[in-house]
């Protein structure tokens, strides 16, 4: 697969064995004692080991922080934040899927800043309280495909205490450098490669069905999923396909760089279960998503039929679509309901108002309410599309 240099929305250096570039890249940016934050279940293996041994031999002084959870907690970030003000750190390598690129993101803001971390979550005008002088510099390694934290300049942070995701944003939050090096995806389990690459389409179709005016946006998010509807199946039948891997790097980022269009109700009722329930986002995501886009078909019918053309699938309609997708998580192994990951409708209203509160509702392709929201989850927990008509 051919490597690039691409500078949108920030410098990306695309290409397998361009972790090799790593050290290079931190003298411009200052970065001599950086941190390197990553997951703790990537701490020990080779992916990030390696990567030390990288900067070690090129004579930078990095530090581990691998405290992350799989949906990191304001606990994790401001320990982080902590021993990076404790040993003057200069800026951030986040290296791991969404939840390190997240948690490393947040570290690197939070660490010089005045305020606690909560001060900075939600709200429209959260983001004129950050000091942006005082954010230190993150390059991100994405060793997944499916967020694309490392493109985006928010951070989905879980605050245990209100048992709600919360998200921080900033523009100096965005990365100054990727390396996006396809070959770290390479050991990537079957169903993670499955969990996450989803996810990234479904940042692509909520952003693409967004009613905002954003073009860009838009023929990003288009491609995205044709990328993923092409190479998600090759990546999780073969992990070590380069190819596959590449173009799921490269999708995933462009599902995130579609998202400042918008998203919607999707991932307002997946932050909430993930809350709730520590699922996983990506697999979460899977399950909402055929349920969602069929509550949302009197507004993004005429999209969805347009996915199906470009698609080519045997019906070209907003139904087909919607089967394909069905049929997409069948093909993946994808669970057809949340009750398959534990997850009760005891809470059904609770969720409703929850995700109702959700900085992603706004984006929905249309209006909807609590009981709305309470209906899609009632569907996907359940698995049966009748819900939502309840």
């Amino acid at each position: 697969m051919q490597a690039g240099d691409w500078n949108f929305p920030t410098a990306i250096r695309f290409g397998a064995g361009r972790i090799a570039e790593l050290p290079a890249v931190l003298g411009p940016l200052g970065m001599r004692r950086p941190l390197l934050v990553t997951d703790e279940g990537l701490a020990a293996l080779p992916i990030v080991t390696d990567a030390l041994a990288l900067l070690r031999d090129a004579g930078v002084d990095a530090r581990l922080y691998s405290d992350v959870q799989g949906n990191p907690t304001g606990a994790n970030v401001v320990a982080g934040a902590a021993l990076l003000r404790d040993e003057q750190r200069d800026g951030v390598i986040a290296m791991g899927g969404g939840s390190a690129l997240d948690a490393g993101k947040a570290i690197a803001m939070l660490a010089g800043q005045d305020g606690r971390l909560w001060d900075y979550a939600d709200g429209e005008d959260a983001w004129t309280r950050i000091d942006a002088a005082a954010i230190l510099p993150v390059v991100a390694v994405p060793t997944t495909a499916g967020t694309g934290s490392e493109v985006g300049r928010a951070a989905v942070i879980l605050d245990e205490q209100a048992q709600s995701k919360k998200i921080i944003w900033h523009p100096g939050m965005l990365p100054r450098v990727v390396i996006s090096d396809p070959a770290l995806t390479v050991g990537l389990p079957p169903d993670v490669t499955a969990w996450t690459g989803i996810d990234a389409m479904v940042h692509a179709i909520e952003a693409y069905c967004s009613p905002a005016f954003h073009p860009m946006a838009e023929g990003i998010a288009v491609e995205a999923i044709r990328l993923v509807a092409r190479w998600l199946p090759v990546a999780v039948a073969d992990g070590a396909n380069i190819e596959a891997r590449g173009n799921m790097l490269a999708a995933a980022s462009m599902g995130a760089t579609a998202f400042q269009k918008g998203l919607g109700s999707v991932h307002s009722v997946s932050h909430v279960v993930g809350a709730l329930y520590n699922t996983h986002h990506g697999l979460t995501n899977a399950i909402v998503l055929p349920f969602g886009l069929t509550q949302n078909l009197p507004a993004c019918g005429d999209k969805l039929a347009h996915l199906a053309r470009v698609l080519q699938l045997p019906e070209v309609s907003a139904g087909g679509f919607i089967d394909y997708i069905f049929r997409l998580r069948q093909e993946l192994q994808i669970p057809p309901a949340l009750a398959q990951l534990g997850v009760d409708a005891a809470r059904a209203r609770e969720i409703g108002q929850l995700a109702f509160a959700d900085p992603s509702t706004p984006g929905n392709a249309m209006p909807v309410d609590a009981a709305d929201l309470e209906r899609l989850f009632r569907a996907a927990q359940s698995g049966d599309v009748a819900e939502l008509r309840s």
